[in-house]
């Protein structure tokens, strides 16, 4: 039978932290671009405005809003609030003619509005 012996270990110091009791962190989102990401997210958080950036991403012209009401069978009050909510967020942008409001994507789209429709 061998013998076992005793070996002093030296003690480690952890890593020196400012807070919390794990390994430190890399710098954070930056909050302005987290604002960016969060309100392309909320924009495309509805089904509904998705089929329509789909559908603008198709049409070969500007879209009226009264066709917007037509294809979804929706008010015209409920059409215009989805379609604030994407130009919020800078995927589109309108044109008046008269009456009417026309859309479109918008060719100055922020890279993460493009991103997340994949052009």
């Amino acid at each position: 039978m061998s013998e076992m012996g005793l070996v002093d270990l030296p003690v480690l110091q952890p890593a020196e932290r400012v807070k919390g009791c794990c390994n430190p962190l890399p710098p954070a989102l930056p909050a302005e671009r987290a604002e960016t990401l969060a309100r392309v997210h909320r924009a495309l958080a509805d089904p509904t405005r998705i089929q329509m950036l789909h559908l603008l991403s198709r049409a070969t012209q500007p879209v009226c809003v009264c066709d917007f009401t037509a294809a979804f069978d929706l008010s015209q009050g409920t059409v215009s609030h989805h379609l604030a909510k994407l130009r919020d967020a800078g995927f589109i942008t309108a044109t008046r003619r008269g009456i009417w409001s026309f859309y479109e994507l918008d060719r100055a789209m922020p890279p993460a509005a493009r991103a997340a429709l994949g052009l």
